[in-house]
């Protein structure tokens, strides 16, 4: 299956990188290369590194970018190791990072990959395959309290409780091996007349998803390090789809910001906290009219900029 992967607010996002053609640049969720490829074009003497944990998305950008090998250096990681990843090419400091939450087009639509509620397919939702952690051992392994913090939190479903007692219910039977069987539960938890507002097992999937890769948990400690490795004048820019993405990338902006920890009774800081720059975006950017009518999973995107001191 060809991998594809339709690069949401790529205008805007390259507009807001502020590129110099001699700049050093970051893309830690290369998915399908098109940031990437934005980015390499107006590249002269600089380069880019692109970082992607799943191996089918590196070999795709590997293709797609073969016109710029010379400016362009491929590594299969998790954008936490980001830091790390690039010392060991010799590289500390970088001028523009670029952060794409989204799941790629391949990945939902990869049957065998089992993202979607919409195939039946194994559970396993890995964007590193080589994790040993799937889907399947959360739905059927984790104890009902957690199942239920997961979903509560992670799919934000209002079912959440109901949904892990059917799970835990079903699985006392035999393990519950695939996305459709898992679908089947999910309806069986929700009332017949609540299944109208989208598909009843989006939430939960995408609860599985984040909890199977951390994906939360692997932002909220990221995010201070790509503001530590950007240059001064160098902008992060990271695009998310969800609320809780969302609010993690405000929040540690604006710490960021204005990491002052003094009372606001206090006439002058004594904290010590000194601002890693600003917050280019107030308001996040979101997808214009065009955008959303050529790809409707872009409706959710938000672009939020931080800029280096």
């Amino acid at each position: 299956m060809e991998f594809r992967h339709y690069s949401v607010l790529l205008r805007e996002t390259i507009e807001q990188l502020h590129i110099r053609p001699e700049g050093i640049y970051v893309d830690g969720t290369l998915g399908g290369g098109g940031h990437a490829l934005e980015v390499c074009r107006r590249l002269t003497d600089g380069h880019l590194y692109g970082i992607d944990q799943d191996g089918e998305a590196i070999a795709a950008a590997g293709e797609r970018l073969a016109a710029f090998a010379d400016r362009i250096t491929l590594l299969r990681d998790n954008y936490c190791n980001m830091r790390a990843a690039l010392l060991a090419e010799g590289v500390k400091a970088a001028d523009g990072i670029v952060i794409d939450l989204g799941v790629s087009s391949y990945q939902f639509d990869n049957e065998e990959r089992g993202f979607s509620y919409r195939f039946d397919a194994p559970l396993d939702m890995r964007m590193d395959r080589r994790q040993t952690l799937t889907a399947r051992d959360i739905v059927n392994t984790y104890p009902e309290s957690e199942l239920y913090r997961v979903i509560r939190d992670y799919g934000e479903d209002r079912f959440a409780k109901n949904i892990a007692k059917h799970i835990v219910g079903a699985r006392a039977d035999k393990p519950v091996e695939t996305t459709f069987e898992l679908n089947e539960i999910i309806r069986g938890a929700i009332p017949a007349k609540m299944r109208r507002d989208g598909h009843p097992s989006r939430q939960t999937f995408q609860a599985l998803r984040i909890e199977c890769n951390r994906e939360l948990e692997v932002l909220r400690d990221s995010l201070d390090d790509f503001i530590d490795i950007l240059n001064p004048g160098g902008r992060l820019c990271v695009i998310t789809f969800h609320s809780l993405e969302d609010r993690i990338v405000k929040t540690i902006f604006r710490k960021n910001e204005n990491p002052c920890t003094c009372p606001p009774e206090f006439p002058v800081c004594v904290c010590g906290k000194v601002s890693k720059g600003t917050v280019v975006t107030k308001k996040p950017i979101l997808p214009g009219e065009e955008e959303l009518a050529e790809n409707s999973r872009s409706k959710s995107a938000k672009l939020r900029v931080f800029e280096r001191a």
